[in-house]
C-alpha cells in the first residue's frame, strides 16, 4: 500500500465546493506533519494548509475562511475542505507528510474550477 492515498477533487463551478481526503499508514498518520499543498501549471507547489506541532493548522492567506483541513483519527485520514472555490484554485493538489525533512507525497488529485 502506497504510504499517501488521495480521493476526491474534479470540476466544480465558481462557488462550489470539493473535499479532499488522504488515507495514511498508521505510522505516518501518528508521527508525520499532514498538510496539503497545491501546484498550477508553471508555478511551484505551494502549501495550502497544514497541521502545526500541537494540532492547530495553518492556511495560506488565500484560503483562509473558505478551506478547512481536518483529520480523523480512527481512519488515519485527513481531508481538505474547500468550499467558495475559486477559478485560481485550479491545481493538482498533494496530500504531504513530513517529518525531520522526510517527506511522502500523495499521487495528486486534480481541482479544476471553471464555469
Amino acid at each position: 500500500q502506497a504510504p499517501l492515498v488521495e480521493s476526491g477533487g474534479g470540476l466544480v463551478q465558481p462557488g462550489g465546493s470539493l473535499r479532499l481526503s488522504c488515507a495514511a499508514s498508521r505510522d505516518i498518520f501518528s508521527i508525520y506533519d499532514l498538510g496539503w499543498y497545491r501546484q498550477a501549471p508553471g508555478n511551484d507547489r505551494e502549501l495550502v494548509a497544514a497541521f502545526k506541532r500541537g494540532g492547530s493548522a495553518n492556511y495560506r492567506d488565500s484560503v483562509k475562511g473558505r478551506f478547512t483541513i481536518s483529520r480523523d483519527n480512527a481512519k488515519n485520514t485527513v481531508y481538505l475542505q474547500m468550499n467558495s472555490l475559486k477559478p485560481e484554485d485550479t491545481a493538482v493538489y498533494y496530500c504531504n507528510a513530513e517529518y525531520l525533512g522526510y517527506n511522502y507525497w500523495g499521487q495528486g488529485a486534480q481541482v479544476t474550477v471553471s464555469s
